[in-house]
């Protein structure tokens, strides 16, 4: 067992530190302390971190740590710790590790016993989940699904049955092929696709998946998608309720119908849309 007490100790350490995911003026005090108390800042991007830093006023040495130089960096990091000095671990944005590099940094700083702080501080994936109106009392944030079809299928089909709230990062490019897959996979659930989080375009799109299918070739930035977990469907007569999708596309268009009736009923609009077609 490995004990840390991390007010106690007087040993250079390791503090993890969240930066805006948009809003500069996220940035809390305590990071600003810790930003200002370290000898080196290791970053994602040492770009993108001087010019936050720039904006606050510190000048600090910095540290390229990203996933492509884990061999050359860690052990940078901790030279600096053997010669004194503390270190603060940065992203582009947000928490370090949460979906962005830093992993196999920490592991290996906790099996050499360095402390390792983690400072509270922005997050894209819980600023969606408490805004998004579905249900936060238990939730699984599992980050990026694979770019690639076919292994986003099986992600997917591996959660298919999970009842709890999940939280996944997309890119604009990939928003659309995403939700496709979720569709085929998940059946038309409700979800909300958080977008631009924090910034002047901030967008919140409440609905089902296919709802927000027919919008999202338009949409840019990055984006967290909040789904919900799986429910045993209420059992219903389909045979009726497509009575009354037949009875309301006299005086509506069947699409519009339809999602009339799966919102009474909480059956798949799809569903109900196929089955209306093969009466008509």
């Amino acid at each position: 067992m490995i004990r840390q007490k991390s007010f106690v100790s007087q040993r250079p350490t390791v503090y993890l530190v969240p930066t805006p995911i948009g809003n500069l003026t996220e940035l809390t005090p305590r990071a600003l302390d810790i930003l200002n108390q370290v000898d080196l800042v290791a970053a994602e991007d040492t770009r993108n971190t001087r010019k936050l830093l720039t904006h606050y006023g510190i000048h600090k040495s910095l540290l390229a740590c990203h996933e492509h130089n884990q061999k050359v960096a860690i052990p940078q990091v901790l030279e600096a710790i053997e010669s004194g000095k503390s270190i603060a671990v940065v992203s582009d944005a947000g928490y370090p590790l949460v979906s962005d590099p830093g992993q196999h940094l920490v592991e290996t700083l906790i099996q050499k016993e360095i402390p390792v702080v983690s400072i509270s501080g922005p997050n894209a994936a819980l600023d969606a989940l408490v805004a998004s109106g579905l249900p936060c009392y238990h939730y699984m944030f599992y980050g990026f699904l694979d770019n690639k079809h076919n292994k986003r299928v099986q992600e997917l089909e591996t959660l298919k049955a999970f009842p709890y709230t999940i939280l996944f990062y997309e890119a604009p490019h990939r928003i659309q092929t995403t939700l496709t897959d979720m569709l085929t996979v998940l059946g038309d659930r409700k979800m909300v696709l958080a977008r631009e989080l924090t910034k002047v375009h901030e967008e919140y799109l409440r609905g089902t998946i296919s709802e927000i299918l027919d919008v999202c070739e338009e949409l840019k930035g990055e984006m967290v998608i909040v789904m919900d977990g799986y429910q045993e469907e209420d059992s219903f007569d389909l045979d009726k309720a497509v009575d009354r999708v037949i009875d309301l596309s006299q005086t509506m268009k069947l699409k519009e119908a339809c999602k009339q009736v799966a919102k009474e009923t909480g059956a798949s609009k799809n569903v109900l849309y196929q089955e209306a077609l093969k009466r008509k």
